[in-house]
């Protein structure tokens, strides 16, 4: 029976179905380990079923004993992971795709929605009570006929296109590569970030977190969208240069931003506190019994198929 290593706790029904496959060592206290103790807590094991939080850099990956074989990311993003070192070390790398995109397209929408019509100085004011209805009270900006930009097209970027097109908004999109009809359902494709950022009312960013798409929401290119545009991100926080946007906000330039995701999670810029129009969750796109339970079954399955097979169909690296 192999051995593996889960960083942090799942839920219930999925550290059952690693019992039934492995030998597992879990963390009951679901403490985020230091790189050091990580390495330390792998030691004798075959594989590592990661978590987002978890820094899988090339230092910890090139000090992780020889045993292990798999890091099974609990997650469809793995920027927490150099691939290129796990690779030069023979280590499997895979991800957990498809399964959260319904979840996480569903936080899309409704960082839109929040965004879009002041829904935090809403609550607010319903909280302390000291509201009072006039006809111009917390206006904000109806979907219905707005522009949505959506950056990287893929299963998340479609279903939030589905749903926001059912909404009444007309739907443009940039991605790596042009889709095909089918896919588009009518959207209309930018090949370039300039020509997006222009026509988008509002900016959904779904892209995957690369050396590529590092700040490329930045100084420069915020000046390409209309002035009063609102950015979301379901993406990675790593895609957004938060002091850029932030004095964005605050020259009015972009009226609102709804964020799931930012850098230094959990740790929130304290300039975006500071703004109004500024929509922020802690991170919950997968956020659903649902969604995490397929999630963390399916990262156990790429560690069971890779043993079984010696690969993996979700293997990234």
């Amino acid at each position: 029976m192999k051995k593996i290593l889960i960083t942090r706790k799942l839920l219930k029904e999925s550290e059952e179905k690693a019992s039934k496959i492995f030998d597992v060592k879990f963390n009951s206290n679901d403490e985020l380990y230091s790189q050091s103790k990580l390495i330390e807590s792998s030691e004798g094991y075959d594989a590592i079923l990661t978590s987002l939080t978890d820094k899988m850099d090339k230092e910890t990956i090139n000090k992780l004993p020889d045993s292990i074989k798999v890091i099974s990311n609990f997650a469809v993003g793995f920027g927490n992971i150099d691939l290129e070192s796990a690779k030069k070390r023979r280590i499997a790398v895979t991800n957990t795709p498809e399964v959260l995109s319904d979840a996480t397209a569903e936080i899309g929408i409704l960082l839109i929605l929040g965004a879009c019509r002041r829904v935090p100085e809403g609550i607010q004011s319903a909280k302390e009570s000291n509201w009072k209805w006039s006809a111009d009270y917390l206006i904000g900006k109806q979907l219905t006929g707005a522009r949505l930009g959506i950056l990287g097209m893929g299963r998340i970027g479609q279903k939030i296109a589905k749903i926001a097109k059912a909404l009444g908004m007309v739907i443009h999109y940039h991605n790596r590569s042009k889709l095909g009809e089918e896919k588009e359902q009518g959207a209309i494709y930018h090949d370039n970030l300039k020509s997006l950022f222009s026509v988008s009312d509002v900016l959904s960013i779904c892209c995957p977190a690369t050396k590529e798409t590092e700040n490329l929401i930045n100084k420069e290119t915020l000046e390409y969208f209309p002035t009063g545009a609102v950015i979301t991100n379901v993406a990675r926080g790593d895609i957004v240069d938060d002091e850029a946007l932030i004095d964005a906000l605050n020259r009015r330039k972009i009226y609102a931003a709804g964020l799931d995701v930012y850098k230094g999670e959990p740790n929130l810029n304290i300039g975006y506190l500071k703004i109004k129009s500024v929509f922020v969750l802690p991170h919950l796109g997968s956020a659903t019994k649902y969604t995490r339970t397929a999630m963390a079954n399916l990262a156990i399955d790429n560690i069971d198929e890779f043993f079984k097979t010696g690969n993996c169909r979700n293997k990234v690296n």
